[in-house]
């Protein structure tokens, strides 16, 4: 997953889809989603488990889901279940908990229905971040994040499944699965269903699907097709805006990657949401093993929107590394109601996101000095949390309060962890080995079949490398030693130096001086960073609620035109913004001028070029 921080009846007979189990599909549990005879934003599902022998079971909508290393309760959407025997007839089910319900006589159980509403257009969204979310437009636009809409039956989760999508004949499915086309039995009907097959649930929850209007396009890379699709209810971009972009980015991905290639086709679904009305808010995307979700606002500017999607879909795409090629067996065999989470985020969240911005300095698409800046910045930004937290102990427990506010660190310290650890595997092989070759033998050795003991792994990692990583693991990753960059910069012949550099008024690169609270809906200036001149002059302090900015009311619902109004003030400008203290109002002011920090900097020592340092540095962002 990655995030952006820009500071949601009776039931309808399923026409034309069979709701229940035919011959020789006794092993087949089938889903019907009803995409045409939408209700009150509700869509219909069905789902049939075949022949029970038991006399109780439990249905399940998912809690959490593989990627967001939080707590969701998909359940919460779900609405109007029932049980329905092999006579139409309801049977008992109690709800036990709000993502789970338990159904007795399960021997006569034909099929489970329910209603499922959509998060999108739901205040705050539920807690759910929008690229695992879901939407529900009829007739133009359904984001099928399937977690959201199909659920599984106590035992059954490796159970294949059969999917019978029925939707409108305008709107057309972009999505990385296969699938056949049923036509209806009137051929002058404007409805027709597709059919997709899987293996059990996890593919289920692993394949979005997104329907809208036909705005798609697709190119071959080496071997692999990639599918674009676009919605953006405003018509403001399609797939022609960002195409030549995405695959160039792409075709340097799979340059990097060399010979690592786990899919043949790869989809990405892009919603851009219309922000000037109630649709999806958090931004970012979410990865699957041959697809991502993305989710950014409609009114990014073209460049920006560019800029973004390398910068998010290019982390999605290394997943097909970790953990499609290398994963634990709490991922493999995923528990969505009581999951056990993983010691690895350093490496599945970590290390993709530092591919994701070494591959750009390695295939020339920035320069030295920009990586080094990205590296600054995140050094900066995971300043702001526990640097001493063993980061094993904070990934097996990510989903546990106390640990749950650490997740955004797995994106810095987890990214340098990963930065470290490559610069020390080239210092140990005088630079012929790094950590993408060790991610390619972990590769070989495990691949998307065969998940590893958790506890495995870093002695797995040292077999494959040297005996000093253990050392590495012990002490910076297992351990609660800080990690000392400098020392690590040293090695490839780099210094830390303060300069001063331009920020935006409420951002500092992608790092945001606002954040919000999902629970009140309130934008508030963040603890433990260095806030820019502008924020200086006004007066801000940690904590400080913003009420309204020229006399506009500002909450978490319209941060991001917070962001773009502030793009636009001139040098000069009154800006008078209306501030919450500790309870009460007050009113701070300055005039608008070019923001800007002190910072840290990484740059290159002044050393010739047959240095060590300057060859081991080399091998590190080149080769």
């Amino acid at each position: 997953m990655k995030k952006i921080m820009y500071g949601a009846v009776l039931a309808l007979s399923l026409i034309g889809c069979k709701s229940t189990q035919q011959t020789g599909d006794s092993d087949l549990i089938i889903a019907n989603l009803d995409l045409v005879n939408v209700e009150d934003d509700k869509v219909m599902v069905s789902v049939d488990p075949g022949k029970f022998t038991s006399s109780e079971t439990t249905f399940y909508i998912p809690k959490t889901v593989p990627g967001t290393y939080s707590t969701d309760n998909y359940g919460a959407f779900i609405d109007d279940l029932k049980a329905i025997d092999y006579d139409g007839n309801e049977l008992n089910v109690t709800q036990v908990d709000e993502n789970s319900w338990k159904i007795t006589n399960a021997t006569a159980l034909d099929k489970v229905t329910y209603w499922v509403n959509d998060s999108y257009d739901m205040e705050g969204e539920k807690g759910v971040f929008s690229p695992a979310g879901t939407n529900i437009a009829k007739g133009e636009n359904f984001m099928l994040n399937l977690h959201g809409f199909v659920g599984y039956f106590d035992g059954m989760s490796e159970k294949p499944y059969k999917l019978l999508i029925k939707h409108p004949k305008d709107l057309i499915a972009g999505t990385s699965l296969n699938s056949v086309n049923v036509p209806a039995e009137d051929a002058s009907a404007d409805y027709t269903t597709d059919e997709f097959s899987v293996n059990r649930y996890f593919q289920v929850t692993d394949h979005p699907i997104m329907y809208a209007k036909p705005d798609t396009t697709s190119f071959q890379l080496e071997g692999m097709r990639v599918e674009l699709s676009v919605y953006s209810p405003n018509k403001a971009y399609s797939v022609e805006d960002i195409r030549s972009n995405l695959q160039e980015m792409l075709q340097a991905q799979k340059q990097f990657l060399g010979e690592i290639d786990n899919t043949n086709v790869y989809a990405i679904l892009l919603y851009l949401s219309d922000v000037q009305n109630p649709d999806a808010r958090g931004f970012g995307a979410l990865e699957h093993h041959t697809s991502t979700t993305v989710v950014l606002p409609e009114s990014m500017q073209l460049a920006q929107l560019n800029e973004t999607m390398k910068d998010v879909v290019s982390h999605e795409f290394f997943h097909i590394i970790t953990p499609l090629s290398v994963h634990s067996k709490e991922v493999h065999y995923f528990d969505y109601n009581n999951p056990e989470m993983s010691q690895h985020l350093w490496m599945y969240e970590g290390v993709t996101e530092y591919f994701a911005n070494l591959f750009q300095v390695n295939q020339g698409l920035i320069d030295n000095q920009m990586f080094y800046d990205r590296i600054s910045d995140k050094i900066t930004s995971s300043k702001q949390f526990d640097d001493t937290m063993p980061f094993t102990v904070m990934s097996e427990n990510i989903l546990d309060e106390k640990y749950e506010d650490s997740y955004y660190n797995v994106y810095l310290k987890g990214a340098l962890i990963g930065m470290t650890l490559d610069i020390r595997l080239r210092e140990l092989s005088d630079g012929k080995m790094g950590i993408l070759d060790l991610m390619k033998k972990l590769s070989q050795k495990y691949g998307k079949d065969k998940p590893f003991d958790d506890e495995k792994l870093i002695p797995a990692i040292v077999d494959l490398t040297y005996p000093e990583i253990q050392t590495f693991f012990d002490t910076y990753v297992s351990g609660t030693t800080p990690i000392p960059y400098e020392k690590f910069f040293a090695k490839v012949g780099i210094e830390k130096k303060e300069i001063e550099i331009n920020t935006g008024y409420f951002l500092n690169g992608q790092d945001p001086y606002i954040d919000g609270k999902p629970e009140t809906n309130q934008l508030y200036f963040r603890e433990g960073i260095t806030y820019n001149s502008f924020l200086k002059d006004l007066g801000v302090q940690a904590g400080d609620v913003i009420k309204s900015i020229n006399g506009t009311k500002y909450t978490l619902d319209n941060a991001y035109a917070l962001i773009m109004t502030s793009q636009a003030w001139k040098d000069g400008d009154e800006v008078k913004m209306t501030i919450e203290r500790d309870g009460e109002e007050m009113e701070v002011s300055a005039t608008a001028k070019k923001p800007t920090t002190m910072q840290d900097s990484l740059q290159e020592m002044d050393l010739p070029e047959t240095d060590k340092r300057v060859q081991l540095r080399k091998a590190w962002l080149k080769s």
